[in-house]
């Protein structure tokens, strides 16, 4: 590698943490396994690492993620071979883009919204005096959290001087900001993961772990082509997992940002995608996901902490009908290149650092039929059009499909008839409104109706077993819920049940009770099949 090719790992400031800045190399893309595309092409041998994330909520638990995750009472010789990719702490990105809960405006949507508004400015700022609240809550050391506000500041300031230039060019006719503002919402997301990374980094270094902060962001960097699998490869080229730590920035720069940016095409699950890649990448033994909460058979809050059991052990299919339901374990295109290369997934608990948690993998199947988990949707929408014309018309669904499509609404379920179609989604009413207007004006003569509904979905690795449907239903009918619709489709991973609205919550508790307590076969506290 020539040097001026080689990567950054020079400390940013006083004391920093060292900075493994993702720069050209002379890497050959083609001899790499994993290229773009085809996600298993190559796939390399299994290493001895494992590959970690570590979610904002955790994160924000400083303490706990070193005590329980990081370092622990690990000894020396188990403190590397792990790769840790970590997202924002909990709130930042919130504050960066929008609440992701009430829809409050962050700075995004305030930069986004303005004409000759400059709420976004005083909004950025507020981020900065949090960043800054954050490094005083968890530094001891005065030179570590001077360096750590000096990088606040270098990435805030930055940012504002980048969109008030943006703003002032845009004022020209010949340049709109809407074609800009993908990039924007990946410049803006992409300061909380390096805050929380470099911070790690920084610690790290301070309690004797060779922490590296590895980042991913392209920050300042000129080479802005890069796409996903290049940038990955070039920061990991010089990094010896033997003897160092990398944390990772959730965020990676691809490509020229914008729509086709990781923000762009995965939405706010990007980090999820970015810790896959790495884990298929670098050919790692065993992915794990480190949340607050483990993946249970049910919410507790519903149907009681006393009654929900971690699951143990399922498969991808499980959590594909997880992500359906907006349960996600993992974002669905992450699981897909994990289970493409063949790397397990464990989703454990970051606050019980004893407990194995739960393994996903590729071709495991119980042998007897149990449910693992019931969830749903509490609020959704029952879209139903009845039109003559679609009777014996080939592909007359096709047509309806393709107006969702249009809106880019992920369907939940769906069913037909000769003369029918019924459509369940999740948005908003103001959504449902443009797709029915849409609708009504492409089938002017069909009957279109809408409803509110609750979506109840029932999931295991294995449900091929004719009672348990059977058994559903009656539960439903002796609890006085009304049954609209059921759905159980031949693989076998997922029964579907449409309740009325305000249902929800009284249906998971019955079908819990009926399909799970009542079945419930444990070993050390977790559900497994008998």
């Amino acid at each position: 590698m020539s040097p001026e090719n080689e990567p950054d790992i020079t400390p940013e400031g006083d004391g920093g943490a060292p900075v493994y800045q993702a720069q050209a190399s002379e890497t050959d893309v083609s001899r790499q396994p994993g290229a773009d595309g085809d996600e298993s092409a190559g796939t390399p041998e299994r290493g001895r690492h494992t590959v970690h994330k570590i979610g904002g909520t955790s994160m924000s638990q400083v303490e706990a993620v070193f005590d329980n995750v990081l370092i622990g009472d690990r000894p020396k010789d188990a403190l590397y071979n792990r790769i840790f990719v970590v997202s924002a702490y909990g709130g930042i990105t919130d504050l960066l883009l929008e609440n992701k809960k009430t829809g409050e405006p962050g700075v995004y949507q305030l930069y986004a919204g303005s004409e000759n508004d400059w709420a976004w400015g005083d909004a950025l700022t507020n981020v900065a005096k949090r960043m800054v609240e954050i490094n005083a809550e968890i530094f001891e050391d005065t030179a570590d959290q001077k360096s750590a506000d000096q990088f606040v500041q270098d990435r805030i300031e930055g940012v504002r001087s980048c969109l008030m230039d943006l703003h002032r060019l845009c004022s020209f006719g010949h340049f709109k900001l809407e074609q800009h503002l993908m990039t924007v919402r990946e410049m803006l997301s992409s300061l909380g993961e390096s805050h929380s990374a470099y911070n790690t980094a920084l610690l790290l270094r301070r309690r004797g772990v060779e922490g590296v902060f590895v980042d991913l962001s392209g920050w300042r960097e000129a080479d802005q082509s890069k796409t996903l699998d290049e940038r990955i490869r070039s920061a990991f080229d010089d990094i010896d997992l033997e003897r160092q730590l990398p944390i990772v920035t959730g965020y990676a720069q691809v490509g020229d940002g914008g729509s086709d940016g990781l923000m762009g095409i995965y939405g706010r699950g990007y980090s999820e995608v970015t810790f896959s890649r790495i884990a298929c990448l670098t050919g790692a033994k065993e992915a794990l996901i480190h949340k607050e909460y483990h993946l249970s058979s049910g919410d507790p809050k519903i149907v009681g902490a006393d009654n929900v059991f971690p699951i143990g052990k399922t498969n991808y299919d499980v959590a594909d009908q997880l992500s359906n339901m907006g349960m996600e374990a993992i974002h669905p295109r992450a699981a897909k290149g994990l289970r493409q290369n063949g790397i397990p997934l464990r989703i454990v608990n970051t606050f019980e650092p004893d407990h194995p948690g739960t393994v996903i993998e590729d071709d495991w199947e119980p042998e007897k039929a149990q449910v693992e988990i019931v969830t749903g949707l509490e609020t959704a929408t029952e879209i139903e059009i009845v039109d003559q014309d679609m009777v014996g018309v080939a592909g007359s669904d096709e047509a309806v499909s393709g107006i969702f499509r249009r809106f880019r609404v992920p369907i939940v379920a769906k069913s037909s008839n000769a003369n029918t179609q019924a459509y369940y989604i999740a948005q908003p009413m103001k959504t449902v409104r443009r797709i029915v207007e849409t609708l009504q004006r492409h089938h002017p003569d069909a009957s279109v109706r809408t409803r509110k509904i609750a979506f109840v979905s029932v999931i295991g690795a294995n449900l091929r077993e004719q009672s348990l449907l059977a058994r559903a239903v009656r539960a439903l009918d002796e609890a006085g819920i009304e049954l609209m619709a059921a759905h159980a489709q031949g693989r076998g991973v997922d029964l579907q049940f449409v309740l009325p609205e305000g249902s929800y919550a009284e249906g998971v508790r019955v079908l819990h009770k009926t399909l799970v307590e009542a079945d419930a076969s444990t070993k050390n506290g977790t559900l497994v099949a008998a």
